[in-house]
């Protein structure tokens, strides 16, 4: 069986994805920040769209649901806790529900903080996780609904993935985020050399997602919050030796003050 991951730039930062089952023929949105992208991007691809898999409910993700929809007559999954927010849907789902396309198999899990109700996709068979704003390369989601304590189990969950596990989200922020993860953590080694990766990168306009697990979990400051040397760096600004939710929720807090 095969599993393509079809990605885009739209909007002024977004990505798309088009996750496409060779077998099946399916094709599901990951996401729907530009109806007109998603369709021309589709053609392109010689692909039909049959499902729309909704992340949370903000417009630069569920804004294309309804013309996507009367466009293909596609199904839409989307977070049960935001189902009063996000346009056209047929299911919803929460933590640990499936969602099939073709022969793959997604769980659904909860990485509610930057939304109440935000979700995300894992993939064993693909090794691949679409985690829209949960977590970046080299940042998350600022906490527009949320609390520390729940961000931080959503990203332990993320955590706890394999660290081969290819990560989706869904903006090109990471040079932004570099920026703060140097002054979050300048002592970090792994995160020194992601920058300089992440810079020159970026100077050749290329993008710097998706990216995997593995690395994220040795350099980005924010699942890095259960870490002895970043709760002791930050104890002053909030943090707490041996409390990772604090920690994160200094980091958080200087983040969005940066």
């Amino acid at each position: 069986m095969t599993l393509e991951v079809h990605q885009f730039a739209c909007l002024d930062d977004n990505y798309g994805y088009l996750l496409h089952d060779h077998a099946s023929g399916e094709t599901a949105c990951i996401d729907t920040p530009d109806a007109e992208a998603y369709l021309r991007e589709a053609s392109a691809k010689g692909w039909t769209i049959t499902q729309i898999w909704n992340t949370h409910w903000h417009p630069d993700h569920a804004g294309g649901n309804e013309a996507i929809k009367a466009a293909t007559g596609c199904t839409i999954t989307a977070p049960a806790a935001e189902a009063d927010k996000i346009a056209g849907i047929d299911r919803t789902v929460g933590q640990g529900d499936k969602v099939a396309l073709g022969g793959f198999t997604a769980t659904v899990i909860d990485v509610g903080g930057h939304t109440n109700g935000h979700i995300a996709y894992y993939l064993p068979e693909g090794s691949l996780a679409f985690v829209g704003d949960a977590v970046f390369a080299l940042g998350c989601g600022r906490m527009f609904e949320g609390t520390p304590p729940q961000f931080w189990a959503s990203l332990s969950r993320i955590k706890a993935l394999p660290g081969e596990t290819t990560l989706y989200c869904a903006h090109e922020y990471t040079a932004s985020n570099a920026r703060f993860a140097l002054h979050a953590d300048p002592d970090n080694a792994a995160l020194r050399a992601y920058a300089d990766e992440v810079a020159d990168k970026r100077s050749r306009d290329e993008w710097t997602v998706p990216m995997r697990l593995d690395k994220e979990l040795a350099a980005n400051p924010f699942l890095r919050a259960d870490a002895p040397d970043m709760q002791a760096r930050w104890a002053k600004n909030g943090g707490k030796i041996g409390d990772a939710v604090a920690t994160f929720a200094a980091l958080r807090s200087a983040k969005d003050n940066f």
